[in-house]
């Protein structure tokens, strides 16, 4: 019995989608490496469908191969421009520092094995170790095949050996070689040819000293291999013989299938085209079962895909439309009950740990409470849920359920609903509670979707301050904020919430810095992390005080400078007093706090408008010359921006914007001011750094006196 379960997005909708994308398991369980073709690598949490890391090789550069983890050392591995082999660890950000190494031959493909460590598998068909590859990366690499295009290629331990098994094409004949390297031992097969098809997709698996690789031909049809590790003779190019092993063919239709891969021993699942007479075909994923011959499940995926088809701890990973989508899975024990659809429903499914957070939706949640027991939820449970779903603890005395309440209250009064929604979040005391406040939440959304003029603003509030919850359980909660322009359930959010998406805080932040301040000004937002140190009066020109940067004052960094700037529009008291109000600063604030991958904000800052930038710039050096002015560089008060925070931020709008920054009239003199007080940074520790040897000296001294012995001091008076 195999059967499809929920499914979910992993990444949206991105450039470098198609044919040239690659997936590779990660350094830990939950973890997988997606390589897109020619632009970057990016290691993937699959529970918390979010981006871990990114590295990407510079303009001009081509990944040319998947990269994969060295499951030993739990570092990198990646081949740019066909020769040139790279390695560099989790903590490691920019690849051209990265360690590198310059091969004498075009790499096709690198295979890690979890015992055995990386092996590497050259265009000419040679394979070497990674340990021997790098004892001498300019040693010559044997050509084991001759005018052959390599196909499809493998990986397997085998008595504590790495074996490397691939399959080549020429002329329309395909052989497959088998090599050990640490053997030395090589052997080519020719595989029996079949007339008017040929192989599509290739996947193979080792079991007793024998690997079956499995052929997916163009007559629609699987065809298995066997080749025995153990070999006597050196006869070259055995012709291997293949037998039938599944029709992709049910009730007239035809499946047209582009990918294989095998689940066990008697299940594989196809990804192809499904062909039906007088039917547009359609492409599905289906699970077929090899000892039955008989199609046991099946998924329509009406957007499309690249073709492409991976399978990594029972989750299928496929682009589906434009985004790489994950679909769970289960097979069990196969038997003719199951192959024919004739089991009962097994009482025990396996725990799924996954909710599925693009289309959890509170009608969609059904949790069932048993009084004196738990129970274990049923597999087909509509409840697409990531949280564990083995057993349920004893809470209520009488059955209940979250999904049918939140349907009767679709269309109930306002009233009614919110009432109800609270006495459910204050029942439900159970594992699930995150996911049915997430429902709640969801619910309420929905209902200020259809009604424009519904907005229960300190409901709301009081669920995201007094809940522990994120992004992914209520993924309309702030664009409906946004829209309603609820600053400080955004404010809160963003202080709140781990797993915001880029695109969302960057509408964000143009939303706050395009807003007026006589709007803000009526407006309620949390004031508590620039109160403690914000000029109040902004208009108040007539007092100068000068500012004293870590005992360094920057006018006196001027003459540093080749450049004279002239002063038009601010004086000096613009760097004393905040460029925008206390509201404004506050939410920004809230902005600078949010977690996120410089990698994907960077594209969004570059369309934020010249004038914004210029703006949120000089609220950032205002902010960097108040940190300046304390020795222990913090701001006072609660949730107040760090400095490291106050440079990032800084960094990247100062690259999303460079260029225009240089060019805009405007952002001069800006500019100009941030030269100079990192000018006099450099100076003032400068300075440190010598203050830092005399102290040294002084210690030194300290301690010959401290040692209860003498010595001899000469004074020389001059």
């Amino acid at each position: 019995m195999a059967a499809l379960c929920e499914s979910f997005t992993l990444r949206g909708p991105g450039p470098g989608g198609g044919p040239g994308m690659s997936l590779e398991p990660g350094p830990g369980p939950d973890l997988v490496l997606l390589t897109e073709r020619g632009r970057a690598a990016t290691l993937f949490k699959i529970s918390d469908q979010k981006p871990l890391g990114c590295w990407s090789v510079k303009h001009g550069q081509v990944l040319t191969c998947p990269v994969v983890c060295n499951f030993e050392t739990h570092e990198y591995i990646a081949v740019h421009d066909d020769r040139v082999l790279r390695i560099w660890k989790n903590e490691d950000i920019n690849l051209d520092k990265a360690f590198k190494a310059t091969l004498s031959a075009d790499v096709h493909r690198i295979h890690s094995l979890p015992q055995g460590g990386p092996v590497v598998l050259f265009k000419g068909g040679g394979v070497r170790t990674l340990d021997v590859l790098l004892e001498a990366p300019q040693q010559e690499i044997e050509n084991v095949i001759s005018d052959e295009a390599i196909r499809w290629s493998g990986a397997f331990m085998e008595s504590q050996q790495p074996v490397v098994v691939f399959a080549t094409e020429k002329d329309g004949d395909f052989f497959v070689y088998v090599q050990k390297p640490k053997l030395d031992s090589l052997h080519k097969y020719r595989l029996e040819p079949q007339e008017s098809s040929k192989p599509l997709n290739f996947t193979a698996y080792l079991k007793n000293q024998t690997v079956t690789l499995l052929c997916l031909y163009s007559n629609d049809s699987v065809y298995q291999v066997l080749i025995p590790l153990q070999q006597d003779t050196e006869e070259e190019e055995q012709i291997l013989p293949k037998s039938l092993l599944l029709n992709l063919s049910v009730s007239g239709s035809v499946l047209k299938g582009t990918s294989l891969v095998v689940l066990d021993k008697d299940h594989v699942a196809v990804l192809g085209s499904l062909a039906a007479p007088d039917k547009e075909p359609k492409e599905c994923l289906t699970i077929w079962n090899t000892k039955f011959q008989t199609l046991q499940t099946s998924k329509a995926l009406p957007l499309g895909t690249s073709g492409q088809l991976w399978c990594y701890e029972e989750k299928f990973f496929l682009t589906h439309g434009k985004v790489l989508t994950v679909i769970m899975y289960k097979c069990e024990t196969s038997s003719l009950a199951a192959a024919v659809g004739k089991l009962k429903d097994s009482q025990t499914p396996g725990v799924s740990s996954f909710v599925n957070w693009d289309t959890l939706e509170g009608e969609d949640l059904v949790v069932s409470f048993q009084s004196q027991e738990s129970v274990a939820l049923k597999s087909e449970s509509r409840m697409n849920l990531r949280s564990r779903r083995s057993n349920v603890a004893k809470v209520q005395p009488e059955n209940f359920s979250v999904g049918q309440l939140l349907r009767n209250l679709k269309d109930a009064p306002t009233n009614v609903l919110e009432k109800e929604l609270k006495q459910l979040m204050s029942k439900t005391q159970t594992p699930d509670l995150q996911a049915a406040i997430g429902s709640v939440v969801t619910a309420l959304t929905n209902r200020c979707k259809a009604n424009p003029r519904y907005y229960p603003q300190s409901f709301l509030l009081q669920i995201v301050e007094t809940r522990d919850l994120s992004y992914s359980l209520c993924p309309d909660l702030m664009p409906i904020a946004l829209e309603k322009r609820d600053f400080y359930l955004l404010q809160i959010c963003l202080q709140r919430f781990p797993d915001i998406p880029e695109q969302m805080i960057y509408a964000c932040l143009k939303t706050f810095l395009s807003i007026s301040d006589a709007y803000l000004r009526m407006t309620e937002v949390d004031l508590d992390s620039v109160i403690c140190y914000i000029d109040v009066e902004f208009n108040n020109k007539g007092v100068k005080t000068e500012i004293v940067e870590n005992g360094f004052n920057a006018e006196l960094d001027q003459d540093t400078c080749d450049t004279k700037i002239p002063r038009q529009s601010h004086s000096k008291s613009d760097v004393e007093s905040c460029p925008i109000g206390p509201h404004r600063a506050a939410l920004l604030n809230a902005i600078l706090h949010s977690a996120y991958s410089e990698t994907f904000l960077l594209p969004h800052l570059k369309n934020l408008p010249a004038q914004q930038v210029i703006l949120f710039l000089r609220y950032l050096y205002y902010l960097y010359v108040k940190c300046s002015e304390k020795v222990n560089t913090t701001l006072p008060g609660v949730r107040s921006p760090t400095i490291n925070q106050i440079i990032d931020w800084m960094c990247l709008l100062l690259d999303a914007h460079f260029t225009v920054m240089v060019i805009l009239p405007e952002a001069r003199e800006l500019l100009s001011n941030l030269h100079k007080f990192v000018r006099a940074q450099v100076r003032f520790y400068s300075e440190l750094n010598k203050i830092e040897g005399s102290l040294r000296e002084l210690q030194r001294l300290n301690h010959l006196r401290d040692s209860q012995t003498y010595s001899i001091e000469v004074l020389e008076i001059i």
